[in-house]
């Protein structure tokens, strides 16, 4: 985490996001996920912290680049695999891409932008199916049907249209307490599963759980740096020489300046960078 007056140099060598946001949007992006993670916690209750997982990042189909699943879910009915989104506007489907209409009102006309995303859905699908080829390629036996995509839709100022609210893999803020509580009924069949043998329930087995954990925990992480103000960045720093180290052995670096504000935007100018 950076302290005030904190600056961030030499980490132009972070690679591999796919999806770039103002400030203000990651900080909004962050904040709202957070507020979604602190509910679901509240609502299921009981579910293991070691069953939840953050920014996982699953290689794709041909081992060339890896591509982030917001969170992760394991239980003995299924994987859940949810991204989650804080757009705002009304959305709708151009072929094989979704655009976003932000509308807004000046003093005397309307300003209207269109942003144009790939599509959430199939790039939950996708990833969902990754994330399955890996749990099966580190030799767990496991239905790919146990696999689950969502893609969840936070703003109440997200508007959908009707096509889009029917797809069975999208969560609109208007359905959010039922999703939450679809976890919640579930908790309890989860805990009659310990009574029934998993060929007969067709969840998973306690075994199968514990091995799916194991290859979740192995499964890495975006790079994240806290700045001081709320804003995150994300990448791979792995190639960076300033940060050297065993990943192994560390899981937070703190960078910090002992100069004011103005005097470490000076030496930062001069090439120097912060201490760890």
């Amino acid at each position: 985490m950076f302290l005030p007056g904190s600056q961030m140099v030499h980490f132009d060598f972070a690679s591999g996001l796919t999806e770039h946001r103002s400030q203000s949007e990651n900080i909004q992006q962050t904040k709202s996920f957070k507020e979604f993670l602190v509910k679901l916690k509240r609502v299921i209750g009981g579910l293991r912290k070691d069953s939840l997982f953050c920014s996982l990042r699953v290689p794709n189909q041909y081992q060339t680049a890896k591509e982030e699943i917001d969170l992760v879910i394991l239980t003995g009915r299924g994987i859940f695999c949810i991204d989650v989104k804080s757009w705002k506007g009304e959305v709708s489907v151009q072929r094989q891409n979704w655009h976003v209409h932000i509308k807004e009102q000046e003093e005397h006309f309307t300003n209207t932008s269109i942003t144009q995303m790939p599509d959430p859905v199939q790039a939950i699908k996708n990833k969902t199916a990754n994330l399955w080829s890996r749990v099966v390629r580190s030799g767990v036996a496991v239905h790919q049907s146990l696999f689950i995509p969502w893609v969840v839709f936070l703003s109440p100022d997200c508007i959908l249209d009707e096509d889009l609210q029917k797809t069975k893999e999208v969560v609109t803020h208007g359905g959010l307490d039922s999703f939450f509580h679809s976890f919640k009924e579930g908790y309890l069949g989860w805990l009659s599963d310990a009574f029934t043998p998993s060929l007969l329930s067709g969840h998973l087995s306690y075994r199968q759980i514990a091995s799916i954990r194991e290859v979740l925990k192995r499964t890495g992480t975006w790079d994240t740096v806290s700045l001081h103000g709320g804003g995150q960045l994300k990448g791979d720093y792995r190639g960076c020489q300033h940060l050297a180290l065993s990943r192994e052995e560390t899981d937070v670096l703190e960078f910090s300046h002992v100069r004011t504000l103005s005097a470490g935007s000076l030496w930062v100018l001069l090439g120097y960078s912060p201490k760890v």
